[in-house]
């Protein structure tokens, strides 16, 4: 089967490619810039799924697209509704031109307790959209990346983690691997909706001492009042949206539990080690 692979570039789908290709599929990874994607699938299509024009003809053929299309990190003058929402609208269309058999989006977990961020209230719009087409759909609700975690261990590496409340709250990131081993296995089974999360359950504060422990040093974790993030989400809505936009979403996620079914064989603490010892192995000056 032909799969076309949107936001190829990205965490996830770089191991999005990989994976479909390891299950013998033939993989076009649809990129901004094929010079930043060599080798990432069989063949790169470049195109800018917020221009529609540009999206003529790329899935003539395709069976399966698999979006992870979203923004980040705001830095090129786009927001969550052009993005996240409206770019993936576009593929969407395109999709249904063409004729394509499935149409799998990465959404997020917990969608509508978090009503209100604008990343989440995007990524909402877009499913609303997918559901209401003829399209068949697979939508992926994961708790969150393995590289979601990496600011608790720069933290860790800084000599604290700060956290919110009592840390109590839990949470079972997984790994891009395991997570795109997951999609490929619901699209494979044609489901509609499936959540995912890594293998270990873990609550915030275990997160932080796990850091602690992949740096071999001893544990300094200082909680602050929940009050405080509370505070700050009260005034993100008036920051410019590149900086409160990412943070609304983050902060939000904080205060509540990201728990879905385990899934994967790859842990977070291990995860830790690695990303420890290699920061330790760079030679001076260099940059991971």
């Amino acid at each position: 089967m032909n799969v076309l692979v949107a936001g190829a570039t990205g965490y996830l789908g770089r191991y999005l490619c990989a994976e479909y290709a390891r299950r013998g599929h033939h993989v076009t990874a649809l990129v901004r810039d094929a010079g930043r994607a060599e080798g990432i699938a069989d063949l790169l299509v470049e195109a800018e799924a917020t221009r529609p024009e540009t999206l003529k003809g790329v899935m003539d053929g395709v069976g399966l697209v698999v979006s992870s299309l979203g923004i980040t990190r705001q830095a090129d003058g786009l927001g969550y509704r052009e993005v996240d929402f409206q770019a993936n609208l576009n593929l969407l269309r395109e999709a249904e031109a063409a004729g394509a058999g499935r149409f799998a989006y990465v959404h997020v977990l917990n969608a509508d307790a978090m009503a209100g961020v604008p990343l989440v209230d995007a990524k909402s719009a877009f499913v609303a959209a997918l559901h209401a087409s003829d399209m068949p759909a697979t939508v992926i609700a994961p708790t969150g990346y393995f590289s979601d975690m990496a600011e608790i261990l720069s933290m860790a590496r800084r000599g604290r983690v700060w956290l919110f409340g009592d840390g109590s709250h839990r949470l079972n990131p997984i790994h891009g691997a395991d997570l795109a081993a997951a999609i490929a296995d619901a699209t494979d089974a044609g489901l509609g909706w499936v959540e995912i999360g890594g293998p270990d359950v873990m609550t915030q504060g275990e997160i932080a001492r796990a850091a602690f422990a992949a740096l071999e040093t001893e544990p300094r974790i200082t909680h602050v009042p929940d009050a405080l993030r509370r505070a700050v989400l009260a005034i993100l809505p008036a920051l410019p949206r590149r900086f409160g936009g990412p943070a609304r979403f983050f902060l939000t996620a904080l205060g509540r539990d990201m728990v879905a079914p385990r899934f994967g064989t790859r842990h977070l603490a291990d995860h830790f080690a690695t990303l420890a010892t290699d920061k330790v192995r760079q030679p001076q000056g260099s940059r991971t």
